[in-house]
């Protein structure tokens, strides 16, 4: 039999069972046996049977496909959620359109008007928006915020970055740290947000006095951090620890703090934030709060799977655990 033109009723009847047991095996729908799986599995994997996707869409109202807006696809921490959704949707059946927002309102409603035009299922969104409340009222699409919290987010799915904020200032003060600078994105979003919180409530726990000056805002990108650091220490600003709102900024403070004749963990000591590759690599490898990529992307297409099953938004919240990883750079 010609593998490319093999159908759904001659997988059925090689297979010896009905035809909506194998669209039920296919959609993965239950109803069946592990032995009836392994049966039809065996059939369509020797003909190489694939979906018509164009003719379950018209059946279905369903295209099979999802789309997710990130900030900066440069960026590893976004990058790594993007590679453990597509992960998570490919053993599903869904395709995954990947659009970058450089953190651009604009760019995001051209984005979002071309994945409604595109007519996916979903949307998987990190918005720079701090409300999102007319996307489902204009296109109707379920949506699954992930990482920031804009008002009118309805199912969200983020780390503890509070948390977070009162891990890398925790360990920073018991390293022995008095004067603890903060590096933190000039934007607002909740992530900022939720990590300074984490921030002040570390010093307040510990009784030691936050000190204005130190906390400074930057572009979230190493060069901003680098200069940013350079400046607090040009001004003559004194500070022993510095907490930054990501990685790439902590590496940015680091090269900052040794071109100054300084040395780190001795004289400074920093914590970066998301738990990336280059905060194990870079010298000293830099303490940071590790965020859980793969569990945020599992969540999200979790949760947006199910509110495209169920049709509606229940509105739920989940919060990601963070750890903290400790290496040279506070020691």
């Amino acid at each position: 039999m010609d593998k490319k033109k093999v159908s759904m009723v001659e997988i059925a009847k090689l297979s010896g069972v009905s035809i909506a047991t194998v669209s039920r095996i296919l959609n993965k729908n239950g109803r069946y046996s592990p032995e009836t799986e392994k049966k039809v599995m065996d059939i369509i994997n020797k003909y190489d049977y694939k979906v018509n996707l164009s003719a379950k869409s018209l059946r279905t109202s369903k295209t099979q496909s999802i789309g997710i807006i990130v900030p900066d696809i440069t960026n590893e921490f976004f990058a790594k959620i993007i590679r453990s959704v597509e992960n998570c949707l490919l053993q599903k059946g869904y395709t995954l359109f990947v659009c970058d927002s450089n953190e651009n309102g604009e760019i995001e409603e051209r984005h979002i008007s071309s994945l409604a035009a595109k007519d996916v299922d979903g949307i998987i969104y990190i918005s720079t928006k701090p409300d999102v409340k007319k996307i489902y009222d204009e296109h109707k699409i379920p949506v699954v915020y992930i990482d920031r919290r804009p008002e009118n987010a309805g199912t969200l799915i983020i780390s503890d970055n509070e948390n977070g904020g009162f891990l890398a200032t925790q360990e920073l003060i018991k390293s022995g740290c008095k004067r603890i600078a903060m590096l933190r994105d000039f934007h607002d979003y909740s992530t900022v947000l939720h990590r300074y919180k984490g921030y002040i409530d570390a010093h307040k726990k510990y009784g030691i006095k936050i000190i204005d000056r130190l906390t400074v805002k930057s572009e979230v990108n190493y060069f901003s951090a680098h200069e940013a650091v350079l400046k607090l220490i040009k001004d003559g600003i004194p500070f022993d620890g510095i907490f930054c709102n990501n990685d790439l900024m902590a590496i940015g403070a680091l090269h900052a703090v040794r071109e100054s004749k300084l040395k780190v963990p001795k004289d400074v000591k920093i914590v970066g934030f998301d738990g990336t590759y280059l905060s194990e690599i870079c010298d000293p490898p830099l303490t940071t709060i590790a965020q859980n990529t793969d569990l945020l992307g599992e969540k999200s297409v979790e949760a947006l799977l199910n509110l495209i099953k169920h049709e509606k938004n229940d509105n739920q919240v989940y919060v990601i655990p963070v750890e903290l990883k400790k290496r040279i750079s506070t020691k």
